[in-house]
């Protein structure tokens, strides 16, 4: 398993534009990849989960994924979420 832990520091926390850029690249894997926050862990390929998180501004974020392309999914959505400025 991959993970890796960040800070959300979008003003406005993680919300619907770059958490529908950061599901889309999630979904290209076949890895199973999830979200966590405060404790609840949801599907990174579903945005009505991420959404559910409602992910504020300040937030420690872990993203893990577990399946034979881990590796690169993990790396791929930091690079989505730093791009984004969701991350920094």
């Amino acid at each position: 398993m991959k993970e890796f832990n960040a800070l959300v520091v979008d003003p406005v926390g993680l919300h619907a534009r770059p958490a529908t850029v950061a599901v889309n690249a999630a979904s290209k894997f076949k890895s199973e990849i999830k979200l966590s926050y405060k404790g609840r862990s949801v599907n990174m390929k579903s945005i009505m989960g991420v959404m559910s998180l409602g992910i504020p501004t300040q937030s420690e974020i872990t993203i893990s994924a577990e399946g034979e392309d881990a590796e690169a999914a993990v790396q791929t959505i930091e690079e989505v979420l730093k791009t984004q400025k969701v991350i920094a």
